[in-house]
């Protein structure tokens, strides 16, 4: 689950990052592009190590017939193959057992998994189907189907498969609930995908909690119009839900309405007055109709409250530039460059408040870096 709460603390960073008026709008269009590619990269970073996960635990079962042993063995090697990235290989060497054993238990599952680990999730896809076809049985297969469905474009086909496996592993694979959530979400059927979450999360499918954690999930799939009604239902069954305003703020902000998205951070603040994230998006909501003062007054506040975050650092340089600081911009920036030495705004905002101070020098490093750094992003 940590690549899980990772995916999500980055998502929320470049929705920030693109949704900010400081931000040109070519470098918005590099954003979304690496907001969905790093989305798909992490999903699937997740997913192999389910299917890994998966693996041993049915390499290891108790019970296994001295036939099912017996085809083990015939695959130790191509495991070893697929274990090392030599996926081709692994693959290449299955095809050739099932030509020279037809009917060999499990070939079918075995070259779905090598496929899946690859990441070639259309042949993946076809592999588990037959494996499942062989052995209606062979749960590990169904739960693989889905997901390669899932991974390869095609949800509403994972989606039977991924809702049998809830009944098999009742709150023990919230993997499987994530993307059986998901799946719901990109067919539309949000009410399934809100039962999906309310699982995940252990928690009852009709109550706020579970339209929150929904919203959020939906925000993040830029299904803002329903993530928005779902935030609203969720502060309708509890008006003091922790993060509740919060996310509507979020989506207020990503929709450009400053004046709402003010008033949902300000009554979160009223809620939970100790979460620095929500000062740091007051600050970055004040920043845009340009009450500066404002928001490095609420910039200084999330800073105390969490030091080790670099948002507020670079936003504050931002700021401090607008108000015609730029030695104090240039603090700022330093400090959030010492933290993430790889973040392309932050060089680029340091080489603006460096040709501020007439330092061409310093002004061409920083921006030559930042270039270099975003085009490597890019790609």
């Amino acid at each position: 689950m940590r690549y899980l709460r990772y995916y999500g603390e980055q998502t929320a960073t470049l929705r920030l990052w693109v949704t900010s008026p400081m931000i040109q709008s070519h470098s918005r269009n590099v954003v979304f592009s690496r907001m969905k590619s790093f989305q798909f990269a992490v999903l699937s970073l997740t997913l192999c190590g389910l299917c890994s996960a998966q693996t041993l635990t049915q390499n290891s079962a108790p019970g296994s017939t001295p036939a099912s042993k017996a085809a083990d063995a015939e695959f130790v090697h191509s495991r070893q193959l697929s274990q090392q990235g030599r996926y081709d290989e692994a693959i290449a060497e299955l095809q050739q057992l099932a030509v020279s054993k037809p009917g060999l238990k499990g070939i079918s599952h075995e070259l779905g998994a090598a496929y899946y680990k690859k990441g070639d999730y259309f042949h993946a896809a076809d592999s588990f189907k037959q494996a499942v076809q062989q052995d209606s049985q062979d749960n590990e297969a169904i739960q693989m189907l889905g997901l390669s469905y899932y991974l390869s474009g095609n949800p509403s086909q994972a989606i039977p498969f991924l809702e049998k496996v809830q009944g098999w592993y009742p709150r023990a694979n919230v993997d499987a609930s994530y993307i059986l959530g998901q799946c719901y979400i990109q067919t539309k059927d949000y009410p399934h995908a809100r039962q999906a979450f309310a699982k995940m999360f252990d928690v009852p499918a009709d109550s706020a909690a579970s339209y929150l954690f929904t919203a959020r999930m939906l925000f993040r799939q830029e299904f803002e119009p329903v993530a928005l009604e779902y935030a609203q239902k969720a502060i309708a069954l509890d008006p003091k839900l922790p993060l509740a305003h919060f996310l509507l703020g979020e989506i207020h902000l990503f929709q450009s309405q400053v004046p709402e998205a003010i008033a949902d951070f300000q009554q979160e603040l009223a809620i939970d007055p100790g979460n620095a994230a929500t000062y740091y998006k007051l600050a970055d909501a004040y920043s845009r109709v340009q009450k500066f003062d404002d928001s490095e007054r609420l910039l200084q506040r999330s800073i105390w409250l969490d030091p080790t975050s670099t948002g507020p650092y670079i936003l504050m340089g931002k700021v401090l530039e607008k108000k015609g600081e730029p030695e104090l911009a240039i603090r700022a920036l330093q400090r959030a460059a010492s933290m993430d030495p790889n973040n392309a705004i932050t060089h680029h905002l340091l080489g603006q408040a460096y040709r501020d101070l007439g330092k061409k020098d310093d002004a061409e490093r920083e921006l030559k870096l930042a270039e270099h750094l975003q085009s490597g992003e890019s790609r």
